[in-house]
């Protein structure tokens, strides 16, 4: 009677075992997101959530990944760098995720970065621009250590955000000189820099180049400055309430440059026409993505988007990239032969495949390694809309050149 209680035991402790296992391996495989959801930057952090969560359900709803349910397992890094690196401690320590995306502003996502490069936890990046989030050198490694390398990004750095405007600004706009305002963060600096390099390739005179703190309340002071040189360009880097200000007050003093163009980041979002009211009429800037790209599935993301958050919350390219990197940890996911991070990180290496944003494959150029390499565009707000207008063979309207701003701002 022992033997067959003790033998009983044993079974039924193997059974509760089996059942455990078996549910581990049919419970939803957890990825990690890392996002600004409170604070400043919240708005582009909401966007890329519902992106994610749409993304998420329809990848749900199609049988998930090899029958088993997709679940992001999202942090708010709240905007700030210390937070996000704790964020991304957590994420792999506590919530023991063997992959994370996400990523929006560049310090933050910089700072996150190097957090997954020492746990060897591979991090693929779908905003932070910064040019060196994938260089390696900027974590101590050299360029052909890329199986040591463990950080991917989806969208293009900041150094060629303003490709796109190349052919515009010279084609069209023609200008002879620009003044540059960047707010502060490694984003707007280097940003800035890269567009002086571009002025100089096009013979432009760069009057100024003017750094401001994230959250100032009053650019007059500098944007009499403006006044005062009357550039034929004013080449804005602003996060979206900054880029709101920038043109109402550029409207209180009644600036008349021949354009005015954002870097995209606050000047692509709703949140932007909002606030700036009728300031932000014929505002250019470059952008990443527009819906009307010739790209499968770009509209009907767009549309679906629109119906489930309202058409006061029209998603830009920051919504496009969340929603295809949701795309791309779903294949990955397919592809690799289990959930290790370095297994994910060989599927990594071997991406191909196209999506709303555009092709994502991780290559390696200059001093990048695990960099996608994608087109700019440029888009400006006309009737309320944003519209692509360059390059011309792919807009959905014609471009507002020459523009009488004080005739714009008085209606």
């Amino acid at each position: 009677m022992k033997k067959i209680l003790v033998l009983s035991l044993i079974v039924a402790i193997g059974l509760t075992f089996l059942i455990g296992c078996s549910s581990k391996e049919e419970g939803s495989i957890k990825i990690g997101v890392l996002l600004p959801l409170t604070g400043s930057q919240a708005k582009f952090g909401e966007m890329e959530k519902n992106s994610f969560d749409i993304a998420q359900a329809e990848i749900n709803q199609a049988g998930g990944i090899k029958g088993r349910q997709l679940e992001f397992v999202y942090e708010d890094d709240t905007g700030k760098p210390d937070v996000g690196r704790m964020g991304m401690e957590k994420l792999i320590a506590q919530d023991k995720v063997p992959m994370i995306t996400g990523g929006y502003s560049s310090s933050v996502t910089f700072a996150a970065a190097q957090v997954a490069q020492k746990y060897r936890v591979p991090f693929m990046v779908c905003t932070g621009s910064v040019d060196k989030i994938t260089e390696p050198e900027a974590y101590d490694l050299n360029k052909n250590d890329g199986d040591k390398f463990y950080v991917y990004r989806i969208n293009p750095p900041v150094s060629e955000y303003a490709s796109g405007l190349e052919g515009f600004i010279n084609s069209v706009v023609k200008p002879k000189s620009v003044m540059i305002f960047h707010e502060g963060t490694t984003f707007g600096t280097k940003g800035a820099e890269a567009f002086a390099k571009t002025c100089s390739k096009l013979g432009i005179d760069v009057l100024g180049t003017e750094s401001y703190t994230e959250g100032t309340v009053d650019f007059k002071p500098m944007l009499l400055g403006v006044k005062e040189k009357n550039p034929d360009v004013v080449y804005m880097i602003a996060y979206v309430m900054d880029a709101a200000l920038l043109m109402k007050q550029s409207k209180d003093l009644q600036l008349s440059p021949q354009i005015f163009i954002g870097a995209g980041a606050g000047f692509t979002m709703p949140a932007f026409r909002e606030n700036a009211g009728v300031a932000s009429r014929k505002v250019v800037s470059s952008t990443l993505w527009h819906q009307s790209l010739p790209l499968a599935g770009a509209q009907e993301y767009f549309d679906k988007y629109v119906e489930k958050f309202g058409a006061e919350n029209t998603p830009d390219y920051h919504g496009a990239e969340a929603y295809a990197a949701a795309y791309v940890v779903k294949d990955v996911l397919n592809r690799a032969t289990d959930y290790t991070p370095e297994s994910l990180k060989n599927a990594l290496d071997k991406s191909d495949l196209m999506t709303v944003f555009g092709p994502v494959k991780f290559t390696s150029y200059g001093k990048k390694i695990h960099q996608n390499k994608m087109d700019t565009y440029v888009v400006q707000w006309i009737n309320d809309e944003l519209k692509l207008i360059w390059p011309q063979s792919l807009a959905d309207a014609d471009y507002a050149f020459p523009i009488n701003y004080a005739k714009e701002w008085a209606e």
